[in-house]
């Protein structure tokens, strides 16, 4: 069975997926302490099956992840119904009050301007240049959060999101309290604020609802962890896919046509988010294996993202690929109520792209990050 440390194997994981795949569609991972379901049809089950939820568990000991786990405790993505039904109603109705439509000229303007710099200098990181500051950009715009803020919000994010990853060290446990506690702090003063001078953004809208103060601060911050990391990975994972498989890239600009189906397929071909996790809530049988009440089990995203069995050349990169079912944004109760604004800002960024920079290539060797779950690069040097 892979470890998720193995660096050889954060490379490419998708061979090693493709042999659980074919042993069977669930199995049991020691090193992670669950179930894994690695088919498209075994992880879809994990992801929509009523007696799977988020259970949280308290990160321990307790006292010593105070922040973190009031954070967790309340958000939408860690709660069940009755309280998931009340949550999602209050920020799907906060959010279909305009919020993405209102943003879709700034997102465009901002991928506009970050691409024309990135070209005027004819070389660079594109995650630093781009990858990064787009969604922090338009979450930041989203929630109402000043300017000069906003290079906050970032370190904050990358060191929470840590604790999502599998034999995370001390240090690595402590900072993301330590980041969690800040960044709680930092948005209940915000909230206050909006109390007394609500405003057109998506926290004032969230003020207004029937969320308690707890609530609307755990909203935003996964908001922000989640729209920023999954978009950033996206950008950075889906242009190097692209960069070396040149046919796909000049398709993409010569056919803008085809944005949309290529957001699709670089959120398939190496998905931002590998591992999503569930609790049994009682027995439950996915694919002919058995979970029993209490015991965990997870939807391997890029290995069902790599079925053959749903996908054709499933291991071929192709950006007018139709009916792409990927799980990339989740499945059932639990789908990514962030996904249209996703979708945007992914197409945003390669429409830019292709229009600004079309001789774009690969300035070096990229360097990725060392996690499993979080999928993404370091840098991914360019130049034009």
């Amino acid at each position: 069975m892979f470890d998720p440390r193995d660096p050889v194997f954060l490379v490419d994981p998708y061979p090693e997926f493709a042999r659980l795949r074919a042993a069977g569609e669930v199995h049991r991972h020691d090193g992670l302490g669950l179930a894994i379901a690695v088919s498209h049809g075994a992880a879809s089950a994990v992801l929509r099956h009523r007696a799977l939820g988020r259970i949280w568990s308290d990160a321990q000991p307790a006292e010593q992840f105070v922040s973190f786990n009031l954070l967790h405790r309340n958000s939408l993505l860690e709660n069940e119904p009755p309280a998931h039904t009340r949550l999602r109603r209050s920020i799907a109705g906060a959010f279909g009050r305009g919020h993405v439509e209102r943003l879709r000229p700034t997102v465009h303007r901002l991928a506009e301007a970050m691409v024309a710099e990135l070209a005027e200098r004819r070389e660079g990181d594109l995650l630093e240049h781009l990858a990064q500051p787009l969604p922090v950009a338009v979450i930041a715009e989203l929630l109402g959060i000043p300017e000069a803020d906003r290079p906050r919000l970032v370190p904050w994010s990358n060191a929470i999101v840590k604790m999502y990853e599998y034999g995370l060290p001390p240090a690595g446990r402590e900072a993301a309290e330590r980041a969690a506690g800040e960044f709680a702090g930092y948005l209940r003063d915000i909230t206050e604020e909006r109390r007394r001078q609500p405003g057109e953004d998506l926290v004032s809208d969230l003020v207004r609802s029937e969320l308690t103060g707890d609530e609307v601060v755990a909203t935003a911050v996964l908001l922000l962890m989640a729209g920023h990391e999954a978009t950033v990975n996206v950008i950075g994972n889906g242009v190097w896919a692209l960069l070396r498989h040149q046919d796909q890239w000049r398709r993409l600009r010569t056919d803008l046509s085809l944005v949309d189906s290529a957001v699709e397929e670089l959120i398939r071909f190496d998905s931002p988010l590998q591992l999503f996790e569930r609790t049994a809530t009682e027995d439950v049988e996915i694919a002919g294996f058995r979970v029993a009440k209490g015991e965990k089990v997870a939807a391997l995203l890029g290995a069902a993202a790599r079925d053959p069995a749903v996908f054709a050349a499933p291991d071929t990169l192709d950006i007018g690929r139709k009916s792409n079912q990927h799980l990339g944004f989740g499945a059932g109760i639990h789908y990514c109520v962030g996904a249209p604004l996703a979708r945007m800002e992914i197409a945003a960024a390669l429409r830019a792209l292709v229009t600004r920079m079309p001789e774009l290539e690969l300035a070096g060797e990229p360097q990725r990050r060392p996690e499993f779950v979080i999928r993404g690069l370091r840098t991914l040097p360019v130049s034009a």
